[in-house]
């Protein structure tokens, strides 16, 4: 086994996401899409193997009867070490159905999910790691939470349908321990039951909002709002928003295959820059 420190490792689950697609009025369009590797927790362990190197990131997946040849490969093509397979030869794979209607996105999951926590990685190789990334509801998170016993670098994601405002509070308790929040600009609104249109100026009220709720101990946490083509909205209490702008953007449709993951990666990036004392940009903390 390397003796290279394990710096990032995600409790997300790995979702193997099935696509459909009308445009704004509901009709069906016909696009051929091949089911894609999905799950937020996934596209921000293969962002943090963007800046590391596979020892030093991990995550579990559940592998079903179903489990694609092909999506195996491609995983252990970013690295052998990142993964830990749990095989179950009784229960599919985790899949999820992303619905687009025009530009509206909708998620549901096809197959039951094994949730996992941090005490699945007790006595395992993945044990204690310097950063963990997670997703959940905010009232979950409270739980999750209560299961750290060490002193990671805790990174939060709520996810997209327990964004409501009941689940308001339960957020404002678990940010008194989470080190980096980041939902996107539509749960951020959805959470602090904003209707505004999503500028970066409403993406900046929405930050500063959390911000002056609390996050991270001693309120020196950070918020990042991943806003689409507008980029990632980077705010903390010392040095107020910042925006780390998207490398695609509006004008550059022909060049995304899909959007999923994309600005998840940055968390990645931050706690993985931070946790080896390289010299974080000014931009991000």
């Amino acid at each position: 086994m390397s003796s290279t420190p394990l710096l990032f490792v995600s409790v997300g689950l790995f979702i193997i996401d099935e696509f459909a697609f009308a445009d704004s009025d509901g009709t069906p369009i016909q696009k051929s899409f091949p089911n894609q590797i999905g799950g937020g927790g996934t596209y921000a362990t293969i962002g943090a193997r963007i800046w590391l190197p596979p020892s030093s990131v991990g995550m579990i997946i559940d592998k079903g009867d179903d489990f694609p040849h092909h999506v195996h490969q491609k995983l252990l093509s970013y690295g052998h070490d990142m993964w830990l397979f749990r095989e179950h030869t009784n229960r599919k794979t985790t899949r999820a159905l992303n619905s687009y209607r025009g530009d509206l996105r909708n998620f549901e999951y096809l197959t039951p999910r094994i949730r996992l926590s941090p005490r699945d990685l007790h006595v395992t190789r993945l044990s204690h790691p310097a950063t963990l990334h997670f997703i959940c509801s905010p009232t979950r998170a409270l739980q999750v939470i209560s299961e750290v016993d060490w002193n990671p670098i805790i990174i939060f994601e709520p996810i997209p349908d327990r964004c409501v405002p009941e689940e308001l509070p339960s957020l404002i308790t678990a940010m008194a321990s989470i080190d980096v929040l980041s939902p996107n600009a539509q749960e951020a609104f959805a959470l602090l039951s904003l209707t505004s249109p999503v500028t970066r100026d409403a993406v900046q009220s929405a930050a500063l909002g959390f911000l002056d709720f609390g996050v991270g101990p001693s309120g020196k946490g950070c918020v990042i709002i991943r806003s689409a083509d507008l980029g990632a909205c980077v705010a903390t209490r010392a040095k107020g928003c910042r925006w780390v702008d998207a490398f695609w953007t509006a004008q550059d449709t022909s060049n995304i295959v899909d959007v999923t993951g994309q600005c998840i990666c940055i968390l990645a990036l931050i706690s993985s820059l931070k946790r080896r004392a390289v010299k974080v940009p000014e931009i991000a903390f």
